[in-house]
């Protein structure tokens, strides 16, 4: 019968690419993690590994059974989260950590709400970007989080869609990306763009830098104030951008394809072990019906 070390042994040995790499993951010695693995093979009566080279290969056999294994801990972990608050009070404080691209205006209409529903529950607003919001929510730093939607989030966070926000491409009045309608997108590549980063380097899937001259923020308004003063050409969230265009300070970018803008879609995300407290369900269900 397979074990869950058997198969923790088995994916992180498959993300991590050695039997000493997964060893290190799990904390383990390397000799616990191969055990695991051999042990997982004489269950499945077949070999998971090509082993004749110097790091394991998965093979046709491990091909097949990882996105089972994969689905199997999944689960595990969802029923370890659940099962951890059965027996506690499941009203829990609020800890929402929010991307500043994002409107708040509903925000604060949802939370009224939440307080007549719950008057003894406690809010904390934390501002990140959506890159860093994921490991705050990891973490329990945050109990739920509002982001720009990522294709890679961790197994242990649930996630919905709350609606979308329109971004175009942006710049100073005053610079030489305004003076003249460019004949094509190319001409950005030899001006300095401005991208937002999280705090641990990375760029979100959409906010991607391709300017060989790249600076970069991890706030949406100290990337408009660079961008009004003159230091290059990057993208913001529409509603950000509205007043400094109204004032004159910074424009859409002049070029002939003049249907740059597009919508980011906007997630809720909640840890695994939260689902049944009842004020974070309830703020998720009145953010869902007003940025809809």
């Amino acid at each position: 019968m397979f074990s869950f070390e058997q198969l923790e042994a088995f994916t992180a040995t498959v993300e991590t690419g050695s039997f000493s790499a997964a060893a290190r993951k799990l904390n383990k010695v390397q000799s616990a993690v191969s055990q695991h693995i051999i042990n997982l093979e004489i269950d499945c009566g077949v070999e998971l590994f090509d082993r004749n080279g110097r790091y394991p290969k998965l093979n046709k056999n491990g091909q097949k059974l990882l996105p089972y294994a994969q689905a199997t801990l999944k689960q595990h972990k969802r029923l370890v989260n659940n099962a951890a608050i059965l027996f506690q009070d499941n009203q829990h404080d609020i800890t929402l950590a929010i991307d500043e691209g994002i409107p708040v205006q509903h925000l604060t209409t949802a939370l009224a709400s939440v307080c007549e529903r719950f008057p003894t529950v406690s809010f904390e607003c934390l501002s990140a970007s959506s890159i860093d919001i994921i490991p705050l929510v990891t973490s329990k730093r945050a109990t739920m989080g509002i982001m720009f939607s990522e294709p890679q989030i961790d197994p242990q966070i649930d996630f919905e869609s709350l609606g979308s926000v329109a971004f175009d491409v942006y710049v100073s009045s005053q610079h030489l990306l305004a003076l003249n309608k460019a004949p094509h997108l190319d001409i950005l590549l030899l001006h300095r763009q401005l991208v937002i980063r999280s705090k641990s380097h990375e760029t979100s899937s959409f906010q991607q830098a391709y300017s060989p001259d790249v600076w970069y923020a991890d706030s949406h308004y100290v990337l408009l104030e660079l961008m009004i003063n003159g230091f290059g050409w990057g993208m913001l969230p529409v509603h950000i951008a509205q007043p400094s265009i109204d004032d004159g300070t910074i424009v859409r970018v002049p070029v002939e394809f003049e249907k740059l803008t597009w919508q980011a879609n906007i997630d809720v995300i909640q840890h695994q072990s939260l689902t049944h407290c009842p004020a974070h369900a309830f703020l998720r269900e009145n953010l869902r019906q007003l940025y809809s």
